[in-house]
């Protein structure tokens, strides 16, 4: 088993320009699968709403969904695991935000929390790092804010708007968070934004970067309707698993299955079962 990172890992990877892999993961055999391979980070990211609950968003997860599935990741994997913070979990205060960030650690045995926002959400980023808890930012296409963005779409792709991203990973920073998540903004501003800070720059469709983040299902091919632009699939098992029920349900049909090998047999002697079926009738 590959030995688990540390902060002062993922800081010295950056200084020697390593890459960080990290990828979600909802349950405990892709948590498994995951670190079986070698990745570096597990999220368990709100992204399970649609990914495993079906939600269109991600709005709709609560702290008890991510608790639950973050322990069953943890159940899973030795590997640093990031809990992420729902919608709503850490607005409102500070206060709150702490509660809801201990939750991951003592309940889920997180290593650390990630959150959504930039100079709106600092002072909930001091808050909890004060507290003990290591914090990741998050920038750009904020899923949680979709709807104030106008929808699931690239940020920071004019100077107008890049500015606004470039001050808030400033104040991300600054807050105290320990790295940062870029999502759906262009390479140029992510290399700039990269070079500024001195923690390390992740990217989820935001170009080269100090590690990539993918979504599980999106690279494993679970789903045939969409695919983002910024995904790779190395996988097909929507296909996969969609032909593997239609065998199974042919099998069934066809009596194909189960065969001998699939069933267990008496151990007494068939002239006793014969007795006791004789004294049912």
């Amino acid at each position: 088993m590959k030995k688990k990172k540390t902060i002062l890992d993922f800081y010295e990877m950056k200084k020697n320009k390593e890459q960080v892999t990290w990828v979600t993961a909802y349950d405990f055999p892709t948590a498994t699968f995951a670190e079986t391979a070698g990745i570096d980070m597990i999220l368990v990211g709100d992204s399970l709403g649609m990914v495993v609950l079906g939600y269109e968003g991600t709005n709709p997860v609560t702290m008890a969904d991510c608790i639950s599935h973050c322990q069953a990741v943890r159940r899973g994997a030795h590997t640093w695991i990031v809990g992420d913070m729902p919608f709503m979990s850490y607005q409102v205060s500070n206060e709150s935000a702490v509660e809801n960030a201990g939750r991951f650690i003592k309940e889920a045995a997180c290593d650390c929390i990630k959150l959504e926002g930039g100079i709106r959400v600092a002072p909930r980023i001091r808050a909890i790092t004060d507290a003990g808890i290591p914090v990741i930012g998050h920038l750009g296409l904020t899923p949680q804010s979709s709807g104030q963005l106008g929808g699931f779409k690239a940020q920071g792709r004019d100077v107008k708007n890049a500015r606004l991203v470039i001050e808030d990973a400033l104040a991300v920073e600054q807050a105290g968070a320990y790295s940062l998540l870029l999502e759906a903004v262009p390479p140029e501003l992510t290399k700039f934004i990269q070079e500024k800070l001195s923690i390390p720059v992740y990217s989820i469709g935001a170009g080269p970067a100090d590690g990539q983040l993918m979504i599980c299902g999106d690279l494993l091919g679970m789903f045939q309707a969409f695919t983002p632009k910024f995904v790779k699939k190395y996988a097909d098992l929507a296909r996969i698993e969609t032909d593997a029920f239609k065998a199974y349900i042919d099998d069934v049909l066809t009596g194909r299955f189960p065969e001998d090998q699939h069933v267990y047999h008496i151990t007494d002697s068939p002239e006793a079962f014969a007795a006791l079926f004789e004294e049912y009738k």
